[in-house]
């Protein structure tokens, strides 16, 4: 085994780690992948809180959420039904901290789904049928669900009319905390006293999934489980340890806009030298109940980003023709049901399409909501995916 001269100490991400040895082709040689309980309990209700702290082991390369329960609907003198929110926005927000860096991720469930969806590639919810729309059960509908195959939504999703009964809830959602599998890049060293990680889960409030009249009840009962993916850290000949490039953070972070019938520029928060825009992508909440817009031509036109006064390097004609693209990048339709719009600069060759912050200031992206559509307390949710600079020295 060779590898690189080691060092009393090296800082990663902020955390010194003593005798350690920065060879990314040692450690990817020489590690192995472990899925590793950190978490498994009672979940604590609608509209609370879980929160925890990640074991001191390894390399944290993401974090994998799995839901199991019971949906208990009573009528009484009223009627059940579900939200455009249910299922996945259960996870009203997933917020993970490390060393210092407050909310490398915090973004809901729906936005994780799509993210995964968006990372892996050879995923896809094709032929996989969930009832959407209508009457419970809801419309079957087979693409852009974003669903696995094993998960039950137990219920449909913005669907009316449920009938009393108890249904079996099943549900996965996946945190990247590393951008992906293969460079690690964004992984977080974990194997020391001086590694401080947290994971909390905000739980949706009853309101964000239910519409309930009368007496009619909706009760969600069940235990979560968060598993890790880490992977071991090698062991040098002279003693020391063997560690990847850890010279960068992963974020994944939503925010909210408020946007008018016309072309919405949305400026990005939290741009600087120093972090690289890997994708953003965003839904347009409207009407009541709130819902996602499908992306189409009948309800956007330009869509695209733009930086400094006036640069615009690409630029859709329609809400369409970006459907399109995004369609054939991810193998998903996700702006149909969904009504997910991606700008990706990551997927086919990062190196290449990803955005210098430091070189493009004042990043916007476009989204062009058309006179026909009649705005009802509507909202943009958007969330970037940025790599950047962690502190890291000899």
């Amino acid at each position: 085994m060779t590898t690189a001269t080691a060092t009393p100490t090296v800082t990663l991400q902020g955390v010194v780690v003593p005798n350690a040895h920065v060879d990314p082709a040692a450690f990817h040689r020489y590690t192995r992948r472990l899925m590793t309980l950190m978490k498994s309990a009672a979940f604590a209700g609608l509209g609370q809180t879980d929160q925890f702290s990640i074991l001191q082991t390894g390399v944290v390369a993401g974090l994998s959420i799995r839901f199991s329960g019971t949906l208990t609907t009573t009528h009484g003198t009223g009627t059940v039904a579900t939200t455009a929110r249910w299922p996945y926005d259960l996870i009203r927000a997933t917020r993970f901290t490390a060393n210092g860096q407050s909310n490398l991720i915090n973004c809901s469930g729906w936005k994780l789904k799509a993210r995964d969806i968006m990372g892996r590639g050879d995923l896809t919810d094709r032929g996989i049928a969930q009832g959407i729309g209508g009457a419970s059960p809801g419309t079957s509908r087979t693409q852009g669900t974003l669903s696995l195959s094993g998960e039950s939504w137990g219920v449909g999703q913005n669907v009316t009319a449920i009938a009393d009964g108890a249904y079996a809830v099943d549900l996965n959602w996946y945190l990247p905390v590393a951008f992906d599998f293969i460079d690690l890049i964004g992984a977080i060293f974990a194997q020391t006293s001086s590694t401080d990680l947290n994971l909390a889960i905000d739980w949706a409030p009853p309101a964000d999934l239910f519409v309930l009249t009368g007496s009619a009840t909706a009760v969600l009962t069940g235990n979560f489980v968060c598993e890790a993916v880490l992977f071991t850290i090698p062991q040098a000949p002279d003693g020391g340890i063997i560690v990847p490039d850890l010279s960068a953070f992963h974020s994944v972070i939503q925010s909210r806009f408020l946007p008018v019938t016309g072309l919405n520029e949305v400026r990005l928060p939290g741009q600087g030298v120093g972090r690289q825009l890997m994708r953003v992508f965003w839904q347009v909440w409207n009407g009541a109940p709130s819902a996602p817009l499908p992306i189409n031509a009948a309800n956007f036109g330009q869509m695209g980003w733009r930086f400094g006064g006036n640069d615009t390097p690409e630029i859709f004609t329609d809400g369409q023709h970006l459907h399109y693209f995004n369609e054939r990048l991810f193998g998903c339709d996700l702006g149909t049901l969904a009504g997910f719009a991606v700008m990706d600069f990551a997927s086919e060759n990062a190196f290449r399409d990803s955005i210098d912050e430091a070189a493009a200031t004042d990043l916007r992206f476009l989204c062009e909501i058309l006179p026909a559509v009649t705005l009802s307390s509507p909202f943009i949710e958007h969330v970037q995916e940025t790599i950047f600079a962690g502190a890291v020295g000899a």
